[in-house]
């Protein structure tokens, strides 16, 4: 099938690729125009033949909002939109409210893999009336990992920004527990192999997992972090998580946790947040402070608060 595909980055530009290896037309856009196929919106939707199918892989937020009321303007009844980015799941609603005004179908795509999907596959959480998700069928099964799982229709429009926005609270959690166990074993004296330990947790024990995989993966990189500086961001999925355990009355003591750890990396330069900043590179390619960028707290013209990163 044809697809166009606004947004190349380190995820988008990825997947074009492993859509363009299942055998499939991909039209890509991307305001960085080396890695553009198109110029503009408008060139990539008059390239594809309709009924189209266009996947908006850009930031949440303000950046998918304009690109969807563009779209809106330029795609015909019956083409279909889906949003591949870390969207809030109301903010789907009210995209599938305005576009089916104009007969035009959506979908949202909760999408895991990070910078590992080209070749190991994306996990697919998607939403969306079944006619519309059949229409992008061809396109999932393309990016998913190979075998049974990997894909799944989670239930009407939002349901899959919600089952991302679950999963990578879960995602929190998980990294926390990790980053706890990892300082602790540093700090006491009678272990002297922390880096060995968390290898050798990796077959025959119940805590292994790919995210204990890219732990010692970080570690064979720098033994014990050094490097990094103790500051984690939060890409808002965590958040999101936890306003809406308020709004379901639904206990998340330990995500809320580990939420709130990372706002405490914000306030000083903490040792478990090097193993949460060296996981969410390892896994997402996001940014990363190091020592050597960070003059101190109380150094003149300390950066203490470097970029956000998505």
């Amino acid at each position: 099938m044809e697809l166009g595909l606004i947004g190349l980055g380190k995820m988008g530009g990825n997947m074009r690729e492993r859509i363009r290896r299942a055998g499939h037309t991909v039209v890509g856009y991307d305001r960085n125009p080396d890695l553009a196929d198109v110029h503009s919106l408008q060139e990539l939707v008059d390239k594809l033949q309709g009924p189209r199918v266009v996947w908006v892989m850009v930031p949440a937020g303000e950046p998918t909002q304009q690109t969807v009321d563009q779209l809106a303007e330029m795609l015909s009844p019956g083409d279909v939109v889906v949003d591949g980015g870390n969207s809030r799941w109301t903010d789907d609603i009210a995209h599938a409210e305005a576009l089916a005004a104009k007969g035009i179908g959506f979908v949202d795509a909760g999408v895991s893999g990070g910078v590992w999907g080209l070749e190991n596959g994306y996990a697919l959480m998607v939403g969306g009336e079944a006619e519309h998700v059949a229409r992008v069928q061809p396109v999932f099964d393309a990016l998913k990992p190979a075998g049974e799982y990997g894909f799944v229709h989670a239930g009407k429009v939002g349901a899959g920004h919600f089952a991302k926005m679950v999963h990578n609270g879960i995602e929190y959690a998980l990294m926390q527990a990790y980053a706890e166990g990892w300082e602790l074993l540093e700090a006491a004296e009678v272990t002297t192999n922390v880096h060995e330990i968390f290898r050798s947790w990796k077959e025959g024990t119940v805590i292994r997992s790919w995210l204990l995989d890219l732990a010692v993966r970080a570690m064979d990189e720098d033994e014990h972090l050094e490097g990094l500086r103790g500051y984690a961001e939060d890409s808002g999925e965590g958040r999101w998580t936890v306003e809406a355990a308020i709004d379901h009355a639904v206990p998340l003591p330990a995500i809320t946790a580990s939420l709130f750890a990372r706002f405490s990396s914000r306030q000083d330069d903490s040792p478990q947040m090097k193993m949460i900043a060296a996981l969410r590179n390892q896994f997402g390619g996001h940014a990363v402070t190091a020592v050597s960028d960070h003059k101190g707290a109380d150094a003149p013209g300390a950066d203490v608060e470097p970029p956000a990163v998505s």
